[in-house]
Formats: C-alpha cells, sequence, structure tokens
C-alpha cells in the first residue's frame, strides 16, 4: 500500500512521467491471489456479525477485491496517468494547451468565446482518446470485480463489502433533488446573468467553472497568505499544523502535476503529502483547507492499530473531516478573523458559497444515481452517455457534454463517500459548536477533541456509526438544507 501510494503521488504531482503500478503488483503477487482472497472470504463468512473480527474481516475482503481487480487493470491505469500528465490541447487559432491545465484557464477567464473553444476541444480530444480507456476500465472493473462471485452483482456487491446502503442513499439523493429544487431554479436564474452575463439556458459545464471560481473575492484570499493563515487557525484550536512534521505540503506550480488537488497519505501516520497546484483566490483556500482536513486525519492517526483500520475503511469518514476544514470558509467568524472580509463583501461571499454548496450537492446526487446505472447494468453502454447528459443537466441546469460519460465517474462509488461524508460533516460540526461554542474553530479545546475521538481512530468505523458516537443523530441531508437556506437567505 505504500509503495502504490508513493507511485500515485510522485506521477499526480508531476515529479513521474507514469506511475509504475505492475512491478509493485507483481512483487506482491501472493498478497493478492486467490488463495488470500478465499482466505479472507472464509473469515469474513465465519465472523459473527457485530464483532471486530467481523468488522476487520469485512475491510479486508473489500481490499482483495478492489486489489485484486486494480492489479488486474494496472496496465490500464499506467495508460490513464500517462496520457493524462502529456496530452496536448489544439486550439482553433493553433495555440496549444496542456490538457491538466484546461479546467484551470477555462475557470479563470471571462472570455466566454474562448473558455468554450478551450471546451470544445478538450471534449473532441477525450471522447477520441481518453474516453475509450475510461470505459474500458468501467467495464472490466465490473465484470471483474462479478466473477469475483461475491454477490449477485456489482452494486449488491459493494453494498456488502463497504457497509453502505447504497440504495437507500440514492433515495436520499432523489429526494433531496425534489426539494431543492425550486431553491437551485431561483438562484441559477440570477447568478448566471449576473456573473456571466449569459442566459441561463445558454450555460454550459465550462461556464459553471468560471461561475464557481467566484474572482470577485480574489482579494480577499490572496495565495501568499493562505498556508500562513490556514496554520494559524490550526494552531488556535490547538493542533499542531504540520503534526510534527509529518505533513509535508506541495503547493507550488510543476510540470505535469495534476490539476486536481489530492492529499497522499505515503506511510500512515509518518509522511503525508499535501499536493496543491494553484487555481487563484478562493478556490485555493477551500482546497487547502479540504486536502489539509485529510492530511491532518492521516497524520494524527493512531500508529498501534492493524492496517485494515488505518489505509482501510469507509472514506466517507475522512472526506467528512476535509470537508470539516473546507466548510470552515461558510463561517461569517472563521472569513473575519482569517480573511479579512467585511460585512457587506461577507454576506456577498457567504450568497456565494451557499450557491456554490446547492450546485456541488445537486451535481453529485445526480452523479450518484449515473453511476447506479452504470455498475448496475441497466443501462447499454452506447446508452449511458445520453444518460449522462440528461441527469447531470438536470440536476445542475448547466449543459453537460457526451463526452465525459465515462470520464466524469467516481471509481467505486466515491460519489457515495463524498455524500455521507457532506451529511457527516454537518453533524459533527453542530456537534463542535454544542460543546466549544459558534468559534469552536479557535477554541484550543476544541482541536483536542477532534484528535482524540476523530483523527486517532483512522477509519476502524462506518460515518454512519461515527455520527451516531458523536452526535447521537442518523446521517441525512436536512441540517445541509438548513445551512444552505440560510447562506442564501
Amino acid at each position: 500500500m505504500e509503495e502504490i501510494s508513493r507511485e500515485h503521488y510522485l506521477a499526480a504531482s508531476g515529479q513521474k512521467e507514469t506511475a509504475e503500478l505492475q512491478p509493485i503488483y507483481a512483487r506482491y503477487e501472493h498478497v493478492m491471489n486467490e488463495e488470500s482472497l478465499a482466505l479472507v472470504l472464509e473469515r469474513f463468512k465465519s465472523a459473527t456479525a457485530g464483532t471486530e473480527d467481523h468488522r476487520s474481516a469485512r475491510l479486508l475482503l473489500e481490499w482483495q477485491a478492489e486489489a485484486q481487480s486494480s492489479r488486474e487493470l494496472a496496465p490500464l491505469d499506467e495508460r490513464e496517468i500517462a496520457w493524462e500528465s502529456s496530452a496536448m490541447i489544439t486550439l482553433p487559432d493553433g495555440s496549444r494547451l496542456q490538457f491538466e491545465e484546461a479546467s484551470i484557464e477555462m475557470a479563470n477567464t471571462m472570455d466566454r468565446p474562448r473558455r468554450l473553444a478551450i471546451e470544445s476541444a478538450r471534449a473532441t480530444l477525450v471522447e477520441s482518446e481518453l474516453a475509450p480507456l475510461k470505459r474500458e476500465h468501467l467495464q472490466r472493473e465490473r465484470d471483474i470485480t462479478e466473477k469475483l462471485g461475491l454477490a449477485r452483482d456489482y452494486n449488491s456487491g459493494w453494498e456488502e463489502l463497504s457497509g453502505v446502503p447504497l440504495m437507500d442513499l440514492r433515495a436520499q439523493c432523489e429526494q433531496f433533488l425534489k426539494d431543492t429544487a425550486d431553491m437551485w431554479r431561483d438562484s441559477y436564474r440570477e447568478f448566471v446573468p449576473r456573473i456571466l452575463g449569459i442566459a441561463p439556458g445558454e450555460a454550459t459545464r465550462a461556464d459553471a467553472l468560471a461561475l464557481l471560481r467566484a474572482r470577485e473575492f480574489d482579494e480577499f484570499f490572496p495565495f501568499a497568505g493562505m498556508e500562513r493563515e490556514v496554520h494559524r487557525q490550526v494552531r488556535d484550536m490547538g493542533i499542531d499544523p504540520t503534526a510534527g512534521g509529518h505533513i509535508r505540503l506541495d503547493t507550488g506550480e510543476r510540470p505535469g502535476k495534476r490539476s486536481r488537488a489530492f492529499c497522499s497519505p505515503v506511510q500512515i501516520p509518518k509522511e503525508v503529502y499535501l499536493v496543491l497546484r494553484p487555481h487563484g483566490g478562493q478556490t485555493d483556500w477551500n482546497t487547502f483547507l479540504h486536502e489539509l482536513g485529510h492530511a491532518l486525519h492521516f497524520a494524527y492517526m493512531r500508529d498501534d492499530y492493524p492496517l485494515e483500520y488505518l489505509w482501510l475503511g469507509d472514506n466517507s469518514v475522512t472526506e467528512s473531516y476535509a470537508m470539516l476544514f473546507d466548510h470552515l470558509m461558510q463561517q461569517a467568524g472563521w472569513l473575519k478573523r482569517y480573511a479579512s472580509l467585511n460585512d457587506a463583501d461577507m454576506k456577498r461571499f457567504l450568497r456565494s458559497a451557499g450557491f456554490e454548496e446547492l450546485q456541488f450537492l445537486r451535481r453529485y446526487c445526480a452523479k450518484l444515481i449515473y453511476e447506479t446505472h452504470l455498475y448496475g447494468g441497466s443501462v447499454s453502454w452506447d446508452a449511458l452517455p445520453d444518460l449522462y447528459v440528461e441527469l447531470l443537466s438536470g440536476a445542475t441546469l448547466f449543459r453537460y457534454s457526451r463526452a465525459d460519460a465515462f470520464v466524469d465517474v467516481d471509481l467505486r462509488y466515491y460519489s457515495a463517500r463524498y455524500l455521507r461524508a457532506w451529511q457527516q460533516q454537518a453533524l459533527i460540526a453542530e456537534t463542535l459548536t454544542e460543546q466549544f461554542n459558534d468559534d469552536w474553530w479557535r477554541n484550543p479545546k476544541a482541536g483536542p477533541w477532534v484528535v482524540g475521538q476523530l483523527f486517532r481512530e483512522g477509519q476502524r468505523e462506518l460515518a454512519h456509526e461515527i455520527a451516531t458516537r458523536v452526535s447521537g443523530k442518523p446521517l441525512s441531508f436536512a441540517p445541509l438544507i438548513r445551512k444552505i437556506e440560510s447562506m442564501l437567505g
């Protein structure tokens, strides 16, 4: 796991052209073979439900199923990583742009013809080169997993292995889209013409990148002061932001570095990398806070736990801690203290943040619904692009491209992890407010509680188990809807 994580870190941070995964899987072939899978499956079946033995066996079985799939798909993974780090987009004027820079450029330019030209060239390249790779990856992953015979199909197998009630979450997503439809339509019709100067019905996903970039607030979120202010806040709440030097920052520009930020725990808890490629303004602050939440979680885990409680488990948990930190940018007191917004700018910023939050939630709800069809096999592979456009465009009102139907997919239902993380962070934030007041984020007693009650436990528990333990409430979208309504009001 450490070697795979290091390869992914070096490749995605632009320090290697691709991740050399196949040699690693070859060296550890004895760990990921049919005998290993059979051993863990037998342990899972013989363990008593509700015991630590059963919990441990379920996590190891999920890992074996995913790892054996990953081993077979390693050649495809390497090709995809190499393609994404080297691909170039050619624009109509003959200029060229690195593929990984396309989303950054579209978000930063207010020149709509240029934005649409970049998006058109990007989509054409993706459809011809990247989408076929991604489609093959998804097809083979589903087939490999189903052939393991752990359940009747991919979706029910994922539910059993993950411990996440997938179909119940899908039903919650469908209800959320209904409950917030009017609020989203009204907000969308306000923000799109005002910020972009175009009719709402004309907006594409490329336009959404520029809209959500919120350039009007850049002056309050300078990149130069980002690390200093965020570290100051984390120290204010009683946590060392570097975890004694275990967290290493990689936040500069580098050719080949992925545009999407990430946290790479190469050796838990001693060697954790936070990687960010600057986009500008509030986007960088939000992303840095999110990845720092991950990094703090990994770097403060207790080191006496077995592999399955540190490296494996419900990633909704670590995502919820990342969101706990990025959602600090929805706190007026936090913004005033660390980003220096005045009251008038604060109100505008919070409305913009509420709009962005609602857009992301609706987008991810639609993504999950789409992915249940993709992995469930109820829709043919050739029909999926049209369904993708219908669901994503319908939920967000931004026009999506068929080219992204197999690219805009979170493997192994990571979209479900994100949605449950949104729900869990809301309950944790409410609990922190109850125990340490509205400004818990600068209370020196709050940090030790977060480390002791949350970070140290790794990912031994499922997200809904932690929610019950710390708040006594079930996971739901209700607190998120209330928060968004207050920001948009």
